[in-house]
């Protein structure tokens, strides 16, 4: 089976991560994907006249709910759509990416990450407005959107139908592959690995471990999207808040170095030093970091935006603006400063064993517990909330890819399959699985760029009408609680 997934990852790696610069420039690599999603976020952004920036206070008062309407429509509020999609981006990524990306680019990575993770901004909003317009809502009352809708009908409406449906079909495999190994065994097996070094009892037995998070994630997925946002509305907040504060306090403590490690992360990100490839090496690892970070392109939260209740598509799309800036700007942004600062990326110091290891998880928790001792005992427990709140958004991914495939009365089907394989990824090594399924989930990006472009001018019809609405004054008046909402501009 090893060889099957090998042979596998050597076919769709050497399309999907060959390398665009064909091995001229030596040491540096520029995948086809991560260029594929950094050319798409910058057209888009120009497209949209910088609606991640200029629209950005807008999108907060729809969070907070001063734009309600009585015509509403959708399964969840879009603050719970919100949350339902970073609990399935906020974790592993920001602790261990961010670490892996300074070890190997430098500091100067963090810049050209928070680069990325604003063209990513939009990228989001285009999708998830796309979501919204081309979602359809069941007999049963339950909603199907995301990528495979907007290909699927979207491109059926340009005269595109077997296109359409060929980009639909590959994007819903891709999901569903993707969900059962980085978004379940790859957790699962992290979950493990962090909590078995606090809880001796889970290596030896470490099938109770799976079995514990598989009824877990079970009795959460069981119950639809709506338990799914429910608890990730409840998560997502707390282990952000956890994460953050202890960020801030070694900020604080390390206060009089923070000017120095901002000054070398600008300097570093135009005239990097031993950095393999110069700056294009520092470049791609900042733009490869955020990428694998935010999945702004990847058309995976789409899916759940989809069922946001709402009654303009490019409202929620503005919601969907937030989950780049604060899964990349905010969040990685912190790790890579505490990094920096605390100087536990130096290749010739203490950590350098885990520097040249690119161990990224135990290099964070070796910058944070140099300021705070017990941290990493936290940060261990935190993997773990991490990795639940991250499955269980996958598995939403996965079903609703699955029911587009097979149909509702399999939904319970595949619900079951994931389950098993959080049992299955306790007691097994995965790791061809893993790099199998992370193959699949960047592939994603190549179906949902393709219709991003191909529909990019329905998203700017969308936009322009609400546009001239809000500026009007018409959106205030159909608020359901009056006075709340933003005055006429």
């Amino acid at each position: 089976m090893n060889s099957i997934f090998e042979q596998i990852n050597s076919i769709l790696g050497s399309f999907f991560f060959f390398d665009i610069f064909f091995g001229k420039m030596e040491g540096t690599s520029m995948p086809f994907i991560v260029a594929w999603l950094i050319v798409g976020g910058i057209f888009l952004t120009f497209r949209f006249g910088f609606i991640n920036a200029r629209m950005f206070g807008h999108a907060f008062k729809i969070i907070t709910g001063k734009y309600k309407t009585a015509d509403d429509v959708g399964e969840i509020t879009p603050f719970q759509s919100l949350t339902t999609a970073l609990s399935a981006t906020v974790g592993l990524g920001n602790i261990a990416g961010v670490a892996i990306a300074i070890a190997v680019g430098g500091p100067g990575a963090t810049f050209w990450m928070i680069l990325a993770g604003f063209f990513g901004m939009t990228l989001k909003f285009t999708e998830v407005t796309l979501a919204q317009i081309y979602r359809e809502i069941r007999p049963d009352g339950r909603i199907m959107g995301g990528a495979m809708q907007y290909l699927s009908i979207g491109l059926a409406s340009k005269g595109y139908i077997k296109l359409g449906k060929v980009l639909a079909v590959m994007f819903a495999v891709l999901a569903i592959g993707g969900s059962l190994g980085a978004g379940n065994a790859f957790q699962t097996s992290q979950a493990m690995g962090a909590l078995s070094e606090r809880i001796p009892f889970f290596q030896e037995y470490p099938i109770i471990f799976g079995l514990i998070l598989a009824t877990l994630v079970g009795f959460v997925i069981i119950g639809g999207i709506k338990r799914i946002a429910s608890t990730a509305e409840k998560i997502v907040p707390v282990m952000v808040f956890i994460y953050l504060a202890a960020s801030l306090w070694i900020l604080i403590t390390n206060a009089s170095q923070v000017p120095a490690a901002i000054l070398t992360i600008f300097h570093e990100a135009f005239a990097p030093t031993a950095v393999a490839g110069g700056l294009i090496g520092v470049l791609v690892q900042g733009f490869k970091r955020a990428a694998f970070s935010s999945e702004a392109g990847i058309g995976s939260a789409a899916i759940v935006h989809s069922t946001a209740s709402v009654k303009y598509p490019v409202r929620q799309g503005m919601v969907a603006l937030y989950e780049p800036f604060i899964d990349t700007i905010v969040i990685c942004s912190m790790t890579a400063l505490v990094i920096v600062t605390t100087g536990v990326y130096d290749p010739s110091g203490e950590f350098a064993n885990l520097v040249a290891s690119k161990q990224g998880a135990a290099l964070t928790a070796a910058a944070y517990g140099t300021v705070i001792s017990w941290f990493p005992v936290i940060l261990s427990f935190s993997i773990v909330l991490f990795a639940f709140s991250t499955m269980i958004s996958w598995s939403y991914y996965g079903e609703r890819s699955w029911t587009y495939l097979f149909g509702e009365k399999y939904t319970l089907l595949y619900k079951l399959i994931f389950v098993s394989f959080t049992v299955i990824s306790s007691i097994t090594s995965a790791s061809t699985l893993l790099e199998f399924s992370d193959l699949l989930i960047l592939g994603m990006a190549l179906p949902n760029l393709i219709g991003l472009y191909m529909l990019q001018g329905v998203v700017h019809a969308n936009l322009k009408a609400y546009l001239a609405k809000w500026k009007s004054g018409e959106l205030d008046k159909e608020c359901i609680e009056k006075g709340v909402c933003e005055p006429k501009s």
